[in-house]
């Protein structure tokens, strides 16, 4: 099921928040930095003028690649939240087992589908 961001905090001075919500359902995805949550806040913001490296990194390899990241799917294993990052182009690619908040972050940078199963999702 396909979500939005609906809020982004953080719990304490090192733990960020994020969670998903529409009429129907929530998904609240935490544990991860607090500087992660930022990036999301920022990126939600429309303010991308200094992105981590990394993304930056992911950025390039798709230029010279021709790729494009076009969905994050999130879910659980092991009691922690990890994500498959999805890319098309001239070879259709999945990325497996990825930390779940550089996902969303990613997801929220380019502006594409964050997915999550429904068995993951409370009933409001």
């Amino acid at each position: 099921m396909r979500l939005k961001i609906d809020q982004v905090g953080v719990i304490d001075p090192l733990t960020g928040v994020v969670l998903f919500k529409d009429e129907r359902v929530e998904f609240l995805v935490s544990g991860f930095s607090s500087e992660v949550t930022g990036f999301i806040s920022n990126f939600l913001k429309e303010k991308r003028e200094d992105p981590p490296t990394i993304y930056l990194l992911v950025e390039q390899i798709c230029e010279e690649n021709g790729l494009l990241l076009v969905k994050v799917k999130i879910y659980e294993s092991g009691g922690i939240f990890r994500a498959n990052l999805y890319f098309a182009g001239k070879k259709d690619m999945v990325f497996r087992n990825f930390r779940a908040s550089d996902a969303i972050a990613l997801a929220t940078y380019y502006h594409i589908p964050i997915l999550v199963r429904e068995s993951m999702l409370k009933k409001k």
